[in-house]
């Protein structure tokens, strides 16, 4: 971990970098049992099936499982069940890893930047990041014209945003969405 005080940064840069990087990790705010595990293990697998087949695969009980489900989603360990689309499919083709910096870097400016591109759907995920770029960005567009549209709107006509860096994928080697749950969610 890199602690240094960069100099030619901005103040506001570095004691943004030094706060991201002295916070401590936050336990989880809720407990989750082998059983917890197993479930979310097998609905990130797959969400569709049935409780019974989901009882079956996690060995519980169904009324168990359903519970649990329930206070899982209640608890908002799950967020909510979504299909995944292939991007190729739907002439979605063009992923991009796009690095944002901000000319100015304060609370109000970044948070007017992520309200602008909470409106995009083309923008996949946002992520304030230090040390380096302000932020960085998924996009997932048709093709190279869709792309230059969107940055002329997000970035080329925005008067805060100083610099911008992008990398088109070529091939996609792995795409995950399922979380690491552990050795416990690995064998039900």
């Amino acid at each position: 971990m890199n602690l240094y005080v960069n100099q030619s940064q901005p103040h506001s840069h570095n004691v943004r970098q030094f706060r991201a990087l002295s916070f401590a990790p936050m336990k989880p705010s809720f407990d989750l049992d082998d059983l917890d595990r197993r479930i979310l293990q097998a609905l990130q697998a797959d969400a569709s099936q049935t409780n019974q087949e989901l009882a079956a695969q996690v060995h519980a009980s169904p009324p168990t499982c359903l519970r649990r489900v329930k206070r899982l989603v209640e608890a908002g360990v799950i967020a909510r069940q979504v299909a995944l689309l292939d991007p190729a499919q739907l002439a979605s083709t063009l992923t991009a890893v796009v690095e944002i910096t901000l000319d100015r870097q304060g609370e109000e400016e970044q948070q007017a930047f992520e309200a602008l591109v909470a409106r995009e759907a083309a923008v996949q995920q946002c992520y304030r990041v230090s040390p380096g770029p302000d932020f960085v960005l998924v996009v997932l567009v048709r093709d190279m014209p869709d792309y230059h549209a969107l940055a002329h709107r997000l970035f080329a006509s925005q008067r805060n945003v100083r610099n911008v860096r992008s990398y088109f994928s070529i091939h996609r080697s792995k795409f995950e969405t399922a979380i690491p749950l552990g050795a416990a969610a690995e064998a039900p």
